[in-house]
């Protein structure tokens, strides 16, 4: 489960659709679930109610709200000693990043899938994208601030998620593809935090016996985070490079083209 980009174009071909080898521009990532029989369903049942693509997108923001607040009080709850608080505040903050990548897809369906388009809709499905980013990942350093760099981490891991996505539309601004390559997508950045959060439950029976801290669990998961995004990042960046080179070569001869994506 994840988001569309651009969600509002009903002509963008997905990463099975062969568009690399064709030349066309890739602009959907490829989800397998957006084929299944429940998730069409959802999708029609929602599209039905007058609910707009750009009301679920904004709701994601507000998923990934209450996911935020769910880490920041799980680390308050470390510090005052209540291990069941906190344990069912990250079983909150696990339930809530499954449920924001639900939303990511729902939103492209209904707007694609659903004939809902609106003129503002890529608007809408970037940004609240990355505000959601920026509060698990940073409240997830929170809720790891009882270990040494753990608040820094989830800012570290924050902003590296935000950077993929902002090279990923650099590469679309320029007329490419969009590529989402790379070890660390939205969706594994989703699916790790919530493992995270799952596999903390057991530090206070497991870790804390050992002489580790609560929040050891989620300091790890965010280091691989940022690392898996940086590696992103990179990834991103080269295969970008090579379209504009090729697309550079491609040009040289043609009367009118301008080297390096200049105006004539």
């Amino acid at each position: 489960m994840s988001s569309q980009e651009p969600r509002d174009d009903p002509s963008a071909h997905t990463e099975s659709d062969g568009a690399a080898a064709t030349g066309e521009r890739t602009m959907r990532r490829e989800i397998p679930q957006r084929s299944t029989s429940w998730a069409r369903a959802a999708a029609a049942a929602v599209g039905r109610t007058g609910i707009t693509p750009n009301m679920i997108s904004s709701a994601s923001v507000v998923v990934a709200a209450i996911g935020c607040a769910a880490l920041v009080g799980s680390g308050w709850a470390v510090y005052l000693h209540d291990d069941g608080v906190r344990a069912a505040l990250l079983i909150i903050a696990a339930l809530m990043a499954p449920l924001r990548l639900l939303l990511n897809m729902l939103d492209g369906m209904v707007a694609v899938e659903g004939g809902k388009q609106s003129p503002v809709g890529d608007l809408y499905n970037e940004v609240p994208d990355r505000l959601a980013d920026l509060l698990f990942l940073a409240g997830a350093g929170y809720a790891a601030a009882s270990i040494h760099g753990g608040i820094t981490i989830g800012w570290v891991a924050a902003s590296l998620a935000v950077l993929t996505a902002y090279v990923r539309s650099l590469g679309a601004a320029q007329g490419l593809s969009n590529h989402f390559d790379g070890p660390m997508a939205k969706p594994r950045r989703m699916w790790l935090l919530m493992l995270g959060c799952l596999l903390s439950l057991l530090e206070p029976a497991l870790l804390v016996p050992m002489g580790l801290p609560r929040g050891s669990v989620l300091g790890v998961v965010l280091g691989v985070i940022a690392l898996g995004s940086l590696a992103t990042v990179v990834i991103r960046l080269q295969l970008i490079g090579s379209d504009l080179r090729t697309r550079a070569a491609g040009a040289e001869g043609v009367p009118g083209a301008a080297p390096g994506g200049q105006e004539c």
